[in-house]
């Protein structure tokens, strides 16, 4: 073998090689981490969320509550812990500069109020996902999303949920609304999603909040997944 063709061997050899590597050995961009602001964090679906973000994600969180002592203890390089309330614009905005997506985890008589609010802080400072828990039942009235026999046992809170969902599918932000049925503390990750104009299946079931939280972060690390969706969360049969 004379030198000429060794070198034109060795060149090849090397160009397959190079080919051949995964694209982040040549090249490992800098990712920007995302932040998510998480109000209503001492929930009990905020919680299994907050681990999950933790552990499974490079998510950097931002814990918004009413009595920040309850989450001082998670305070780290990617938590930040701030005290406030749902109902307060200014606090709200606040908490929201260097965000990219809000998760709501609130309920009670003024939940209408807190959406109407947290819609006007996203507006404030261009903010634009927003993942919203609520409760199943809450298109009964235009569809039979539920039986009647369940939304009974939800009538003496399902008002203000369906005030709620109505103030944000009129605003402009990219939303995702979660309707989950009961819940249960079943360590499992088990669920199926139906969509707004859908039956829900298993309506009498309980979902893990462990499922739910799964759900919280497909939206939140997922682009475009669930943009202005009203998704209904169900353990299956």
């Amino acid at each position: 073998m004379n030198r000429r063709t060794f070198f034109h061997i060795l060149v090849c050899t090397g160009a397959l090689w190079l080919s051949a590597m995964p694209l982040f050995a040549q090249s490992n961009p800098t990712k920007d981490t995302t932040t998510v602001l998480i109000i209503g964090a001492n929930g009990s679906v905020a919680k299994e969320a907050i681990a999950m973000f933790l552990q499974k994600t490079d998510v950097n969180l931002k814990l918004f509550l009413r009595n920040a002592m309850r989450l001082e203890h998670l305070k780290s390089s990617r938590v930040e812990v701030v005290e406030g309330d749902a109902t307060d614009k200014v606090a709200l905005t606040n908490a929201m500069k260097g965000v990219q997506v809000v998760y709501a985890n609130l309920h009670g008589k003024n939940t209408p109020q807190m959406a109407a609010t947290i819609i006007e802080s996203m507006q404030a400072v261009g903010l634009k996902r927003l993942i919203w828990i609520t409760s199943f039942g809450v298109y009964n009235e235009e569809y039979q999303e539920i039986p009647d026999s369940e939304l009974a046992r939800i009538a003496n809170y399902i008002v203000p949920h369906k005030e709620e969902v109505r103030v944000i599918e009129a605003s402009n932000l990219d939303y995702t609304i979660i309707r989950a049925q009961w819940f249960s503390h079943a360590d499992e990750i088990d669920y199926e999603l139906t969509q707004k104009g859908e039956a829900f299946n298993n309506p009498s079931g309980r979902i893990s909040r462990k499922s739910i939280a799964d759900l919280i972060l497909r939206l939140c690390t997922t682009p475009n997944f669930g943009i202005r969706q009203s998704l209904g969360i169900n353990k299956p049969l």
